[in-house]
């Protein structure tokens, strides 16, 4: 004789036990994970990561231009725009940006200088322009921090063949190509100027009012020959000729004529840096 089962509502019983020694079992795994994790990792890498982000750029800084007047390495360059592409405007002391109305004064404030190396801020309030200029034997590492700006880079065409192809309007006159025209905004990656390429000769114009963050190694130094230098953008260099050599195609060549510094062109007050400190 079959009997029949009982319909009920009552949930199957589960074996709590098991679930908790599952659930301690994990949590011991990635306690093991983590604790495996910082043996492997050397003692000041780990001292660094827990250093702030202006720390930690200073302290790869000393490392990558250690050696005064040379090129940075590849993993170097990677090394500081790393650490400047994941910096915020309250790593430096920057929360918002006010300006005195009617005001285009850029402010500059330097947090570092050393022989080796420089590093400092430029607050750009709305319309506020930074002139044509380069940075000669320099390496220039922009960060964008706040704002919005326009920005205009060249480079000096170095190539004889292609200089050869066109003809000065004057002998002051340099050959340069452009290298990149548009808007920055954040957020962005930094950018890298090297000393004959990657745009060294370039102007700003600030949309909104901007904070841009600038590392420049070997630092600015008129004795031995790293004084900045401006320029006035002249005219299109125009081939005498239409036939174009392909090395010409897609690319803008302007004359640029050096100029000297004057207020008219630059209007930029120095003021001392008080945001986060680093030690040094």
């Amino acid at each position: 004789m079959s009997m029949a089962v009982k319909p009920t509502d009552e949930k199957p019983k589960i074996n709590e036990e098991v679930i908790n020694r599952g659930d301690h079992d994990e949590k011991r795994v990635k306690r093991k994970r983590r604790y495996m994790a910082m043996v492997r990792t050397p003692p000041r890498v780990i001292a660094s990561q827990l250093q702030p982000p202006l720390q930690r750029l200073y302290i790869s800084c000393t490392d990558v231009f250690k050696d005064v007047g040379m090129a940075p390495s590849p993993p170097g360059v990677q090394q500081i725009c790393q650490i400047l592409d994941g910096m915020m405007p309250d790593d430096v002391g920057i929360e918002r940006l006010q300006f005195v109305d009617n005001d285009t004064t850029v402010i500059y404030k330097v947090i570092c200088h050393n022989d080796n190396f420089l590093l400092y801020l430029l607050l750009l309030p709305e319309n506020a322009i930074i002139p044509l200029h380069g940075h000669p034997g320099m390496t220039v590492f922009s960060k964008l921090l706040l704002g919005e700006v326009s920005i205009k880079a060249y480079d000096m065409v170095e190539d004889p063949d292609v200089i050869n192809q066109y003809s000065p309007p004057s002998p002051q006159l340099e050959l340069a190509c452009l290298e990149e025209e548009g808007v920055l905004a954040i957020p962005c990656n930094t950018k890298v100027l090297y000393p004959n390429s990657g745009g060294n000769i370039h102007e700003f114009k600030a949309i909104t009012p901007c904070a841009i963050l600038d590392v420049a190694a070997p630092p600015f130094s008129k004795s031995e020959g790293r004084d900045c230098i401006y320029y006035n953008d002249v005219a299109d260099a125009v081939l005498p000729n239409e036939n174009m050599s392909k090395k010409e195609e897609g690319k803008r060549y302007r004359w640029l004529e050096k100029t000297i510094f004057s207020e008219e062109l630059l209007k930029m007050e120095w003021r001392d840096y008080t945001g986060l400190r680093i030690i040094e």
